[in-house]
């Protein structure tokens, strides 16, 4: 259920990266049902087709433009923001959504692995970011929402490169946020926790293996553990990115918002 009319972002340019992942696929379609004009963009052409074949079904098709590209390659990401600007003008709103997940132990991580990590999940989302709000300064007003993770607040076993990548990512959305505002550019973070996408299975896959239990088993004991007893859904995430694009969060600046299921509380 959206809480949003479909005319409760006309006027208004929405950019998102990661598209092709769970909470990007999610959050375009429900700013395309709520009005906006959205541009895409992922690495994987196969889900970009798909999110484009079934935005027909839930608005006018005609006012999302998908773009291919790798926001770690500068190129492209100087070609995601001019296709975006070509086919809906100036962007007003930006949904870093772009990211991976990974890592292990220090005692046995990679550098590569590392570099790979920090590269999408922070590097990539600064330099894009960047090159909006430029458009953004010159319009006199924004949103840019950065999707961190509890991961960004707290560190947990053996998670270091991933963990690193969503402080690294908190850290700019604060420090971002005090320069942006003066000209009107709001910036602010979602921090969810498990969300119910392919990148939580994959984790919680590896957690059953090593605990020698079923995939199954390990997430009735994750939902056990949350005080709501259920894990996040992308569209739960989706509806608070949204609310941080509206001016019904227009005192809301440089906030990181948990989406924990009551696990996280400080």
């Amino acid at each position: 259920m959206s809480f949003y009319s479909n005319s409760a972002f006309t006027n208004e340019h929405i950019l998102i990266t990661g598209a092709t992942g769970g909470i990007g696929y999610v959050t375009s379609l429900a700013l395309l049902k709520a009005g906006a004009c959205v541009t895409v963009t992922g690495r994987n052409d196969e889900k970009l087709s798909r999110i484009k074949q079934e935005a027909h079904y839930h608005a006018d098709a005609s006012r999302m433009h998908v773009v291919s590209g790798d926001i770690t390659v500068p190129n492209d990401r100087h070609r995601i923001v001019k296709e975006a600007n070509d086919s809906f003008g100036p962007i007003t709103g930006l949904v870093n959504s772009a990211g991976i997940s990974g890592g292990d132990v220090v005692e046995n991580i990679q550098e590569e692995e590392i570099n790979e990590i920090m590269e999408l999940n922070f590097t990539a989302q600064v330099m894009l970011s960047q090159l909006v709000f430029k458009q953004m300064k010159e319009l006199q007003r924004g949103n840019i929402v950065n999707v961190s993770s509890l991961s960004g607040l707290r560190g947990t076993y053996g998670n270091t490169a991933y963990a690193g990548s969503k402080f690294a990512l908190i850290g700019f959305t604060q420090s971002f946020a005090l320069e942006a505002i003066d000209y009107g550019v709001r910036v602010n973070a979602v921090c969810p926790g498990f969300v119910d996408t392919s990148m939580a299975q994959h984790i919680l896959e590896k957690k059953a293996a090593k605990a020698g239990i079923s995939y199954e088993e390990q997430r009735n004991r994750t939902e056990e553990a949350l005080p709501s007893k259920k894990i996040t859904t992308p569209e739960e995430v989706a509806d608070t990115i949204l609310f941080l694009l509206t001016g019904a969060s227009k005192n809301i600046i440089g906030e990181s918002i948990k989406i924990s299921g009551g696990s996280v509380m400080r």
